[in-house]
């Protein structure tokens, strides 16, 4: 019994790695493309003339990213407000979200900001914005200095949102006496988180036609917190389900698929007028919940899970925040060494050159500052009370 219910758990842990690895090299893939995507009199000018090829290479991911991040973090909430198992308090959370994000984010932040102003006191608001998180409602300094780590002001916002709503949905919860009443309050809750930031995008849209390049407006929390609005709602439905209701690999191949050739579509279909370009979040984060749901809830492993817990992947999902977090900077300064090729043409090197080039920086990044970071994890125990460190018996000879 102790060797199926490993199993499982196993799997899920090197599929969630895969994921991350996916999203992490997708991410590097997109910020190349744009690097090489040119405008002027004459249109929009792709590195890549396959439309196919190039919405596979400009697939944004960043929903992937919120949806595990949400559903990960809420899954223990769900299961205490569902089941009424343990929760662990809020400052234990919010102490490990802590070391796992800030080391190597404070970081990042002053070397690089260091590097791009070497008098002081240089642009210090843009440095104030990015080490409080803020710089997300910064229309001219959202993308400066690390320009990804935007969604990691959404990702901080988020920690606070669930220590607040977690246990409220506990508590509410508590006093139901049917499981089904108490699934019912946390999916209601989910699908009001979801549909906030759909009525504040038409809104903006169509009622008072903010352009799309108004980046706080449709960057901001009240636009994209429905990627971690979906994962909450993942959440509750693997919580609610618990081991009932696994998928077959045949029954998951068809919903699967469906997600992934629904993505697809999204990405080739992106014109700014479209109405799958103005909703492409929303609907992204749940076609990401339906894969992912299709590769975790079930019976057994589909057959696209070999792909995801394969050790190359996997090893990148390992290092995927520090090769999120440098692959810009190192794709900037082989730009301005003259280190990458010139011209549409030179997209194809140029992808492979940053990816030989950041993936060594995210793998020391991760030894170097990640790892050690997370060993002070060990700092509390499993009720966020500091943990007493006593020293071994003594030896006698």
């Amino acid at each position: 019994m102790s060797t199926r219910a490993a199993a499982p758990a196993g799997n899920r842990a090197g599929a969630i790695d895969g994921f991350r690895g996916l999203a992490a090299l997708s991410t590097v893939a997109f910020h190349v493309w744009q690097q090489y995507f040119r405008y002027d009199a004459g249109g929009s000018h792709p590195p890549v003339d396959n439309p196919l090829v190039g919405a596979a290479l400009s697939l944004e991911v960043i929903d992937l990213f919120f949806v595990l991040s949400a559903y990960l973090l809420t899954l223990s909430y769900a299961r205490a407000a569902i089941d009424g198992r343990p929760l662990r308090p809020a400052r234990l959370f919010l102490f490990r979200r802590a070391i796992r994000i800030l080391p190597l984010y404070v970081l990042a932040v002053l070397v690089v900001w260091a590097g791009r102003n070497p008098s002081l006191p240089g642009n210090w608001r843009d440095l104030v914005e990015h080490l409080t998180f803020t710089h997300v409602f910064d229309q001219q300094r959202i993308f400066y200095t690390l320009g990804p780590t935007w969604s990691l002001s959404l990702e901080v916002l988020f920690y606070a949102v669930l220590v607040a709503l977690g246990p409220l949905a506990v508590r509410a919860c508590r006093p139901l006496r049917r499981r089904g009443s108490r699934v019912a309050v946390c999916a209601v809750g989910c699908a009001v988180l979801y549909a906030a930031p759909l009525a504040w995008i038409a809104v903006a849209h169509y009622g008072f036609g903010v352009p799309h390049t108004d980046w706080v407006v449709y960057f901001g929390p009240q636009a994209r917190f429905g990627g971690f609005a979906a994962g909450m709602g993942l959440a509750v439905v693997t919580a609610a389900l618990g081991d009932r209701g696994r998928l077959g690999p045949r029954a998951a191949l068809l919903p699967a698929g469906l997600a992934l050739a629904g993505l697809f579509a999204l990405s080739l279909d992106s014109g700014p007028e479209n109405f799958t370009f103005t909703f492409y979040h929303p609907i992204a984060s749940v076609l990401w919940v339906v894969l992912i749901f299709c590769t975790l809830h079930v019976r057994q492993p589909p057959p696209w899970h070999r792909l995801l817990t394969a050790r190359w992947l996997t090893a990148v999902g390992l290092v995927s925040y520090s090769l999120f977090i440098w692959h810009e900077p190192v794709m900037l300064q082989l730009h301005h060494a003259g280190l990458l090729p010139g011209g549409q043409a030179g997209f194809w090197p140029a992808l492979l050159i940053v990816f030989l080039a950041a993936l060594p920086v995210a793998a020391a990044s991760y030894w170097l500052v990640e790892y050690p970071a997370s060993l002070l994890g060990r700092l509390k125990d499993s009720r966020g009370r500091p943990r007493e460190f006593y020293p071994g018996p003594a030896v006698s000879r």
